[in-house]
């Protein structure tokens, strides 16, 4: 094991200097919600950023994790999609998190949180850059700090874009950063679009994940790449084809991709998937900001409402998180996993095996399952809330999401899976300035 990386740690003294600077003349936030998204803020800049600027899934509570090594990136273990191993979300989790970051530092102005804005944007644009398969977004580093697994998808591709697409919106860009941003942008997405919409993977995989389709999850996503390169670029080809697509029908109620968006984030292959949901709410969200059109602009906001009471059913998940569980976790994810591996050629074999491991995981990790339903869940649903621009439909749930992001000491937790709560916060205290 080896223990991850902290950039400039000056912890001593942090939290209290960020929680008096945040409570003072503040309100709307009581301060043990401050002290909580301090303390968030600060194990996952502790424990769960890489030396090369990507978030960690996990690592044990001293910060230390067991990467992959690269030859079993190569030999695809404990399987090709790297499921259930620490690199396993890094494009998808850092490009979430910088909704965060930006919003931290528009606000703070300091330079150390600028730097983390720009480490995490690093990070994205790296994993970018490590394949000669044009278009393919790695999901994080093995040892090496080079190799990776040969698929991404759809859920880490989407919020590499949005995230990236942000941090070049925002003010923290140099014209250098931008320049770069847009060429990384386009050669994916015009990769994308070379395969039909399909996620490019390197071989023997081909592609893996699709943004086309008439539901919520593929309707927001397709429309915001093609809307965010008309952002980009202000090239007409690119208005031509958001209009066409965001007007197209098909799929089995024949609805306009439009019509899917505005009726918002459904959940369809478990009882709640708020935290990959959460990566076509950012699109909408994206879509939302970037709109012109008074129709479309009221249905893309019509669609962030209706996401946003659907996540808020799952902020009691929160409740049933018992903090004094003696359940374990085992970093060790090899002495599970690997003696059920095969060698996989198809997208299918690599789920297939990784669906198989992962009841093998639970029955020597069993905290795995605990803070994947009731830590993961709600916070990502709170900032799902947060990311409707509605404070009409916000107002009513702060009081639970202030209870979501005290519930937790995160300095227990292994997983990172609650970064959300920053972003959360960081749009709550928007929204109560405004009120104020």
């Amino acid at each position: 094991m080896i223990p991850c990386h902290h950039p400039g740690r000056t912890l001593g003294g942090f939290l209290l200097v960020l929680t008096t600077s945040l409570s003072q003349g503040e309100p709307g936030a009581s301060p043990p919600v401050d002290v909580a998204v301090a303390q968030a803020h600060s194990e996952i800049w502790r424990r769960f950023i890489d030396e090369h600027g990507i978030m960690l899934d996990f690592t044990d509570l001293d910060g230390s994790t067991n990467l992959p090594t690269p030859e079993e990136c190569r030999d695809g273990k404990p399987n090709a999609l790297g499921w259930w191993s620490p690199i396993e979300n890094g494009a998808m989790f850092n490009g979430l998190y910088l909704d965060a970051a930006i919003l931290r530092w528009e606000k703070t102005r300091s330079d150390d949180d600028l730097a983390k804005a720009r480490r995490l944007m690093e990070g994205l644009l790296a994993l970018n850059s490590t394949s000669e398969v044009k278009g393919f977004v790695a999901r994080g580093f093995s040892s090496d700090g080079k190799s990776h697994y040969a698929m991404g998808s759809d859920d880490q591709t989407t919020p590499w874009l949005v995230g990236l697409w942000r941090y070049w919106r925002s003010g923290a860009a140099t014209d250098e950063e931008k320049q770069r941003i847009e060429r990384h942008l386009a050669e994916t997405v015009e990769a994308i679009l070379r395969l039909d919409w399909r996620m490019p993977a390197e071989p023997p995989f081909g592609t893996r994940g699709s943004f086309d389709g008439f539901d919520f999850n593929h309707a927001a996503r397709q429309l915001f790449a093609l809307r965010m390169m008309e952002d980009l670029t202000g090239d007409e080809k690119w208005a031509r084809a958001y209009r066409n697509e965001r007007d197209r029908r098909g799929g089995e109620e024949n609805q306009s991709k439009l019509a899917a968006c505005r009726g918002g984030m459904k959940f369809f292959y478990a009882k709640t998937h708020n935290w990959t949901s959460c990566t076509a709410v950012y699109a909408l969200r994206g879509l939302w900001e970037m709109e012109t059109d008074p129709e479309a602009k009221a249905a893309y906001a019509e669609g962030l409402a209706a996401s946003a009471r659907l996540a808020a059913e799952s902020l009691e998940l929160a409740d049933h998180f018992d903090p004094e569980d003696p359940s374990e976790f085992r970093i060790d994810w090899r002495t599970s996993m690997l003696p059920l591996w095969k060698p996989q050629e198809t997208p299918r074999e690599a789920v297939d095996l990784a669906s198989a491991q992962v009841r093998a995981f639970l029955k020597v990790s069993p905290r795995r399952k605990l803070e994947t339903a009731y830590v993961r869940e709600p916070t990502a649903a709170a900032w799902i809330v947060t990311l409707c621009p509605d404070p009409e439909v916000v107002r009513p749930h702060l009081a639970e999401i202030d209870a979501v992001i005290r519930r937790f000491d995160y300095s227990q937790l292994y997983y990172s899976t609650f970064f959300w709560v920053e972003g959360a916060w960081w749009r709550l205290r928007e929204l109560r300035q405004l009120a104020d």
